[in-house]
């Protein structure tokens, strides 16, 4: 083995079992000092609470409102989802409540045609709907569901309401149009139910806007007529049964012949809200030569 030479100047290195000792005292000794005292703990503890607790914060802040809007969300889709069966519920309930209230007026028109045919019940009759009319706010010319096919025919007059509507003038197998008694073209021999006075009843469609018609040709030289009396149909006419009610007098007026009066007359029957009618199919026995109304 060669001889170790010692250069001249030359430090020969610390021995390691030396520094491993240094190193075991001086870890020792930081231990001690780290469980002993908080001088290290200080330090650090205040850069946790400078660099740490914020972040910690802030992110416990994020996750906070992150939940809230997520809480946010599932109640709005809550609440969307309850409006919308709500809606359905409004809409199933609305559609219920105006069939009910159909029901309810074809129910109050049923029995007021039961009351008109107790009423004229010495006639025989058919009821039918109406499925047409013309233009205008009136009932003036309106198309039943009923006709030939039904034993209809012209002339057949036409109850509703309470009181005389008009009567057929046009039939088909399973139509018939009738045209009421406020049309222009309308003319009745009617009399007054108290007196028995006849007078002429005419159609006038101006005057309906009035809720009237009117009446003229009536000779009462008594002054028997008063405002409020009934007229009704007379036995002279040839295309209307007797007796069915027309209205009620609302005016009286002399004429300028001082020998008749005229005036108006406020139907019995509401020709701006009709649905069903009756038809007489009774028909008045016509007399060769008499005056046609």
């Amino acid at each position: 083995m060669s001889p170790i030479i010692k250069r001249k100047g030359e430090k020969h290195p610390l021995p390691s079992k030396y520094l491993l000792c240094i190193m075991t005292v001086l870890c020792t000794a930081l231990m001690a000092v780290t469980i002993g005292t908080d001088l290290l703990n200080r330090p650090l503890n205040t850069a946790v609470g400078y660099v740490i607790v914020p972040f910690q914060q802030g992110i416990s802040r994020l996750g906070g409102w992150f939940s809230g809007r997520s809480a946010e969300l599932v109640q709005i889709r809550t609440l969307l989802d309850e409006n919308a069966r709500l809606k359905e519920e409004i809409a199933a309930l609305t559609e219920e409540n105006t069939l009910l209230q159909q029901d309810k007026y074809e129910l109050i028109s049923l029995r007021e045609l039961v009351s008109l045919s107790e009423q004229y019940g010495e006639y025989k009759k058919v009821a039918a709907r109406i499925i047409g009319r013309d233009s205008g706010n009136w009932f003036s010319a309106f198309t039943i569901d009923k006709g030939e096919d039904d034993g209809l025919a012209v002339n057949m007059n036409v109850i509703a309401g309470g009181g005389l509507v008009g009567r057929i003038t046009a039939v088909g197998p399973n139509w018939s149009k009738v045209t009421s008694i406020i049309s222009d073209n309308s003319n009745v021999s009617g009399m007054t139910l108290a007196t028995e006075d006849n007078l002429m009843v005419t159609g006038d469609l101006k005057r309906m806007a009035d809720g009237c018609i009117t009446f003229s040709q009536l000779v009462d030289s008594h002054d028997r007529v008063v405002v409020g009396d009934k007229v009704v149909t007379s036995n002279i006419s040839d295309k209307y049964l007797p007796n069915i009610l027309i209205g009620y007098i609302s005016s009286i007026e002399k004429d300028a012949n001082n020998l008749t009066k005229s005036g108006l007359i406020i139907p019995a029957v509401d020709f701006e809200r009709l649905g069903e009618v009756l038809i007489i199919t009774d028909m008045k026995q016509v007399i060769t030569g008499a005056a046609q109304h």
